[in-house]
């Protein structure tokens, strides 16, 4: 075992073993602190450890922000994220950076060189949805400290179910996700599923240590609370339809995206792989047609 390997080994250890959710519940509280002095101080101290620029938030002053979660899911400037034009073109629903992309292999997608985890197990062992993306496609983006936390819509579509999967809160960085199996499987998970012109698509917000709580624009804060047992809504008809690009969700502190698409209905671009980056609203990819 390398050297690096056993560093893996030793954090995945200790994130076990730690009081995740109670950390996280922490962090929501001193993440809406709206003492002046403190949140203002944590926004600057924060803006300045991971260079964040200010340039295109809709505004850079603390004082305009009641807490620091508030600036930390800021709004930006409606130039700031152009979508890239075309019904068919798969939009990124976050900044960040893509961990994984490709072709699920039968019910088997790619966690980490040498890591594989399984789709029934991600989908909270839900038959129909591990049935309707068998084969499919899949990004996996993980959102930094730095990045913009509002998750947006890759295609058009109607909400038809959120599902809410209760789970561990490891972190999702690239060292857990080499040494944690089944990581995203593992994690709390809120999954949004919409019907779209290219047939089923699934956004799925993967919780990690430190955030504070996932929410839709549907449902408002879905976590926390912590809850023991996963719970699923039905939306039997159009009230909640998004269009490509529009906002649905958002972390209250930083995680992970988990995109799914039919099988034979999407072509990733090619320089879309492991280990870049994206910005949202950039091309991923496209769909090869809507109905």
């Amino acid at each position: 075992m390398t050297q690096s390997s056993r560093l893996d080994q030793a954090n995945a250890w200790l994130q076990d073993h730690l009081p995740q959710h109670a950390l996280s519940r922490l962090m929501y509280g001193v993440t809406r602190i709206t003492w002046r002095p403190f949140k203002n101080a944590f926004i600057r101290a924060f803006s300045a450890i991971y260079d964040i620029n200010l340039d295109e938030a809709v505004s850079a002053d603390p004082d305009d922000y009641r807490h620091f979660n508030a600036f930390f899911t800021r709004a930006l400037r409606a130039d700031a994220r152009p979508l890239a034009p075309g019904e068919l073109v798969i939009a990124s629903p976050v900044d960040g950076l893509i961990s994984q992309i490709g072709t699920i292999n039968g019910t088997t997608l790619i966690q980490a060189k040498g890591r594989d985890f399984a789709l029934g197990d991600l989908v909270g062992g839900d038959e129909a949805l591990t049935q309707a993306f068998s084969g499919g496609s899949y990004a996996v983006i993980y959102l930094s400290p730095r990045d913009y936390h509002r998750i947006h819509m890759p295609l058009a579509g109607t909400l038809a179910r959120t599902g809410y999967i209760p789970g561990k809160l490891f972190s999702v960085n690239d060292a857990t996700a080499r040494s944690v199996p089944n990581l995203y499987a593992r994690n709390e998970r809120v999954i949004a599923l919409f019907d779209t012109g290219a047939g089923p698509m699934a956004v799925i917000l993967v919780g990690a240590i430190f955030v504070g709580s996932m929410e839709t624009v549907w449902a408002g804060q879905i976590t926390p609370p912590y809850r023991k047992s996963p719970s699923w809504s039905v939306f039997a008809d159009e009230s909640v339809r998004l269009s490509r690009g529009a906002e649905l969700g958002r972390f209250n502190m930083g995680s992970t995206v988990v995109l799914l698409l039919p099988p034979g209905r999407t072509s990733w671009k090619p320089d879309r792989v492991a280990g870049t980056p994206v910005k949202m609203g950039e091309a991923l990819g496209n769909v090869t047609r809507i109905e």
